[in-house]
Formats: structure tokens, C-alpha cells, sequence
């Protein structure tokens, strides 16, 4: 490892070969503005294209002012980063960037999170000395996303976010010079594209040029509604990321306040997405036991791996690209709109309600969970199973909107019966979760004996790709993992050429799983704070007296009472779907 040392503002660093000016600046606590740079460090997630020039600083020895976050450090190298020279430059950049900016930062959905606002304001900008026409481009709303490309910088984040990261491919820079964009293939409504809705352009965008779509005034409306009966489902990573957005650590636990700040916003009833993630492992997890079986029996037709089929982005994703493997995941529902089915139907006839007078609101992490609740399949008679889909960051302006204090909220309980829920379920908010959630179940399912060590650390951790192999009594099953949708293609290649060896493979749309989706607090580029949620996650899984899905009693009751068993007809009507070949349905106008 070669070592190179340099001088920043007077201070001595020593780095490693290869390492820019603005890594080595941060490492001695130099504080660099930056805006078209973005880093996942820890997860090798990097943008340096050096194009806003907000970073640049002063070299000795070179003439003209250096882009710190793509200027590699060099042995001897002398570096001020707070010159006159270097503040009347960033000054300029940023009075440029803002003259073809709109000034409509009163009612823009980034107002007071926006990296643009925070720049002007640190570099005292006060009025725009530069006057001129200022560039003009359509809105395009989708049903998650929302593009407002006059507010777009060109840091291309999101281009790198969408293509190096996601190898989604629906988003890259288009035309030149003024008429410049970052746009779907020949300007396409993102509807129309290869978009997922994974919502990862709108987590790192720096002003409000991607934003989600905000379905909080409809929730207001159905709130205040008298004929409706509301009810709220929240997400396992909601509660290990919402305190964030309240002034606490990140990985506080805030799951008593949330369900105390959703009663005080007037919900009829507080319920807990774990409960349907508890469900969703009696299906899938039967499921992957009769695949298996047929398997083990010889039968040549039977699809493996198994794929998981909790998240919507990932579901897009195989969709449009690998509409081939379409019987390979399993049929499993999302734990959302498993939610929703039940609710509608079991828990509307306890209560007496008609579905169309309850409402099913669910508090998300992600963004694709919007689009998935609007797909046609997961409605009755045009009546949706889940009627609006809201992000933490939502969920969070909502409570400080109703003036509610949720730091000195006391903690509250779920409702029940769909408020109950098993460690097992609340690890689905972090990768590798869903499938050691599904191990828990399915080894005492097959085995018949008891699991005495429920913690599989093997399935643990933050690296993009994963495997281990768990011993089911004497049987290998062999499992893969993989987060970010780049990962993903990498695993579904080797399943589509015949190559996987694995029995089952866990995919999330989003870094982390659903701790980084894109509705959750910006952690603009900490990785320190995915790692902080994850934990938290795992914290409370470890503190409940139940820990295995099959063991919740309300399931249990669930399946006697209304389901029967698991992949039961009734069963497979609620809680399975189907899924479609969206590889030639991309329009082009």
C-alpha cells in the first residue's frame, strides 16, 4: 500500500495512492462543499464526475483551481481550500447554477432539505448577478415520481444512481448546451420507461427536481371523512428511521411514539406491517418447502432458486428485464398488499365495515410501494386493497403539520389483530431479513425439530452480494442474497444462463434493503447511518418473546378462523398475484 503525504490548509495528511483531495481534506476534518458529488463509502458507491466545479481549490504549482472530488493526491502536493481566489469561484458557480433556477423555494417539496438553498445560504448569496433566460421543461409526474427538471442541476446523481448502481438504465444526461436534461431515452414520461420506481434518483437528488408523490392531501381528506374507518399499517424500517427526522440518532427506535403520533393524527385503528410479513413467510415459506420437495423428488420442472417477492422495485425490475424467470419468484404478495387483502376481508367483516368505506393507509420506505399499490391486480372491483401508500419523510411532515411533539410522546401498542408481529417479521427491513425470517419458519417446518439458535449472522451484513449455506438437519440449502438492483443482475444472469446453485436468493431493490429506500430520511451519502438502522432493526428483533413467524398467535388464528392453511385457495386468491412481460411495453411518443 503506497502512502502519500500532502498539505491541506496547513495541516499535514498522509493517505493512500489514489485518494482525491476531497477524501483526504474530510479525513483531517476539512469541510469542502460539494454538489454533484455523492459517496456510499462503505457499499464502494461513488460520484465524482467533477462537473459543478462547487469543490474546486487551490494547488500550488497549478494555474488553474482544481476539482477536489476528482483530483487525485499527489506526494509533496500543497493545498488551501479557503482562498479568495477559491470562494470567488464557488460564488460564481453558484450564482450561474441559480440564474436558470426557479425561485419557488416557498412551496418546493425540498424547502429546507435542499443542498442548493443550503449552499447559497453558506456562501452568503443574496441576489443573482447574472440575468438571462432561464430553460423550460414539461413536469412529469408518474405514480411514485415526480420529475421537475427546471429545478435540475446536472449534478447527474441520479443518472449515476439509476445506471452504475441500479443498472436500471432509465435515466442519462440528453441534448446539449441549454437544452440539456438528465430524461428517459427520447424524453419519455418515466411512466412509459424502464423505470422501477425504486425511488434511489429521488434519495440522492439535491434539490427538488426528483421528488415523490405526495398522497398526504388525500389521507387529510379521508381523516376527516366521517363515513370512513381508517386504518394504518407501518413498515418494519419506518420505525428504526423516523426519529431521524425529530433531531435523534440515527438507529433510535421510536416504534411506541410512531404508533402513539399515528393515533393523535386521528387513525381509527394502529396496525404493524410485521403482522403481513409474518404472513407472507407462512406462504412463501410453504411455498419454498414444496418447491424443494418436488425437487428433492426428482421432478425436473420444478423452478429453483425461488426468489423473494417482497419488493415492488425489484418486481419492476425482473419485469422489464427478465420477464423470462416471471415463474421463478415466488407468488407471494408484498407484506403491503397482503395487508391490505386481509384487512379488506377478515378484518372488515370482524368490524362490520364495508371495503369501500375502509380505508388502508400504509406508512412505507419506499417509493415503488406508491406504484404498487395502484396496480390493477390488487384492487376489487376497481376498490384498491391499499388506498395510499406514504413515505417516512411524508409521514414525518405530517406529524410536525398536526403540531404534534413526538419527542415527548409517550409509547403506545399496536391494535390488534393485525398489529401483532414476531422478530422474524421486523428483520424484513433490512437485507438478508427476509430469507432469515424464512429459514426460522421453514427448518422447523421441515425438520420438526425445535431451533434453538434463531440468529443466522451468516445472512447478515451490508455486502452487495451474499451466500451461505444452511443445514436443514442434513439437507444443504444453499442461499444467496443481493442488494441494489446492480447486484441483483448479476444474480438473475447466472439464474437465466442455468448457472445458480442456489436453492433460494433474497433480493432488495434499494442499498441496505428497505433501511436505504428511497422514502426514508436522507442520509446523503452516510453510510454510517444505514449501518445505525440495520442495527437498530436487529435490536428489536432480538427483544421480542416471539421470534419465529409460524409461532404469532394471531396467524394462527388468521388461518383457522378465515385462510385454512397455508397456499389454500382462499389463500392464493388473497395473498398471491401473478406477474407480467413489461420487456416490450416501453412507449416511445
Amino acid at each position: 500500500m503506497e502512502l502519500i503525504k500532502l498539505t491541506i490548509d496547513k495541516k499535514p495528511v498522509e493517505v493512500e495512492k489514489g485518494t482525491t483531495i476531497l477524501q483526504a481534506a474530510r479525513k483531517i476534518g476539512i469541510d469542502i462543499p460539494t454538489l454533484c458529488y455523492f459517496s456510499l463509502g462503505d457499499m464502494k458507491i461513488e460520484n465524482k464526475p467533477g462537473g459543478c466545479r462547487v469543490c474546486v481549490v487551490e494547488v500550488e504549482g497549478r494555474r488553474n483551481l482544481a476539482p477536489a472530488c476528482a483530483t487525485e493526491c499527489a506526494p509533496g502536493m500543497v493545498v488551501r481550500t479557503n482562498t479568495i481566489k477559491v470562494l470567488n469561484a464557488r460564488r460564481t458557480v453558484v450564482e450561474l447554477i441559480l440564474s436558470d433556477h426557479p425561485f419557488d423555494c416557498l412551496v418546493c417539496a425540498k424547502s429546507g432539505n435542499c443542498e442548493l438553498q443550503d449552499l447559497a445560504h453558506r456562501l452568503g448569496i443574496r441576489e443573482i448577478s447574472y440575468q438571462g433566460a432561464q430553460s423550460h421543461y414539461r413536469k412529469d409526474t408518474s405514480p411514485a415520481i415526480i420529475r421537475d427538471v427546471d429545478k435540475c442541476v446536472m449534478c447527474r446523481r441520479c443518472e449515476m444512481m439509476c445506471n452504475k448502481v441500479q443498472s436500471v438504465g432509465a435515466l442519462s444526461a440528453i441534448n446539449r448546451g441549454f437544452e440539456a436534461v438528465v430524461a428517459p431515452a427520447f424524453e419519455m414520461d418515466l411512466e412509459k420507461s424502464v423505470c422501477t420506481y425504486c425511488g434511489q434518483c429521488v434519495a440522492v437528488c439535491p434539490t427538488g427536481a426528483l421528488t415523490e408523490v405526495d398522497h398526504t392531501r388525500q389521507l387529510i381528506a379521508a381523516l376527516a371523512d366521517p363515513t370512513k374507518t381508517v386504518v394504518v399499517q407501518t413498515a418494519p424500517a419506518v420505525r428504526a428511521a423516523l426519529g431521524e427526522e425529530f433531531g435523534m440518532q440515527p438507529g433510535t427506535l421510536v416504534t411506541g411514539k410512531m404508533a402513539a403520533a399515528l393515533r393523535e393524527l386521528g387513525f381509527d385503528y394502529v396496525f404493524d406491517t410485521d403482522f403481513a410479513a409474518d404472513l407472507t413467510i407462512m406462504e412463501e415459506g410453504t411455498e419454498l418447502l414444496g418447491r424443494l420437495s418436488k425437487h428433492l423428488a426428482g421432478d425436473k420442472d420444478v423452478r429453483l432458486p425461488i426468489l423473494t417477492s417482497c419488493c415492488p422495485g425489484w418486481v419492476n425490475f425482473f419485469e422489464h428485464n427478465f420477464p423470462e424467470l416471471s415463474d421463478v419468484p415466488s407468488t407471494a404478495r408484498s407484506p403491503q398488499q397482503m395487508f391490505g387483502a386481509i384487512a379488506k376481508t377478515y378484518f372488515a367483516g370482524k368490524i362490520g365495515v364495508d371495503r369501500k368505506d375502509l380505508v388502508v393507509v400504509s406508512i412505507m420506505p419506499c417509493l415503488a410501494k406508491k406504484y404498487e399499490a395502484q396496480r390493477p391486480e390488487f384492487a376489487t372491483n376497481g376498490n384498491p386493497d391499499v388506498d395510499f401508500s406514504v413515505s417516512t419523510r411524508e409521514l414525518a411532515a405530517l406529524i410536525k403539520e398536526a403540531n404534534i411533539d413526538f419527542n415527548t410522546l409517550a409509547e403506545e401498542d399496536f391494535d390488534n389483530p393485525l398489529g401483532e408481529s414476531t422478530g422474524a417479521a421486523v428483520i424484513f427491513g433490512t437485507t438478508g431479513g427476509v430469507i432469515e425470517a424464512a429459514v426460522r419458519t421453514a427448518y422447523e417446518v421441515h425438520t420438526g425439530k425445535k431451533l434453538e439458535k434463531v440468529d443466522f449472522a451468516e445472512l447478515r451484513g451490508l455486502d452487495g452480494i451474499r451466500q451461505a449455506t444452511i443445514d436443514f438437519n442434513g439437507l444443504p440449502i444453499n442461499i444467496g442474497i443481493a442488494h441494489g438492483l446492480g447486484n441483483a443482475r448479476q444474480l438473475l444472469n447466472d439464474v437465466r444462463d442455468g448457472k445458480s446453485q442456489f436453492h433460494a436468493i433474497e433480493i432488495m431493490a434499494c442499498p441496505g434493503g428497505c433501511i436505504g429506500g428511497g422514502g426514508q430520511p436522507l442520509h446523503h451519502g452516510n453510510s454510517a447511518i444505514l449501518k445505525a438502522r440495520q442495527a437498530a432493526i436487529y435490536r428489536e428483533d432480538s427483544c421480542k418473546p416471539i421470534r419465529k413467524s409460524h409461532e404469532n398467535p394471531y396467524i394462527t388464528t388468521l388461518y383457522e378462523e378465515f385462510l385454512g392453511k397455508p397456499l389454500s385457495e382462499k389463500a392464493h386468491h388473497l395473498l398471491h398475484t401473478h406477474y407480467f412481460d413489461k420487456s416490450t411495453q416501453i412507449e416511445i411518443e
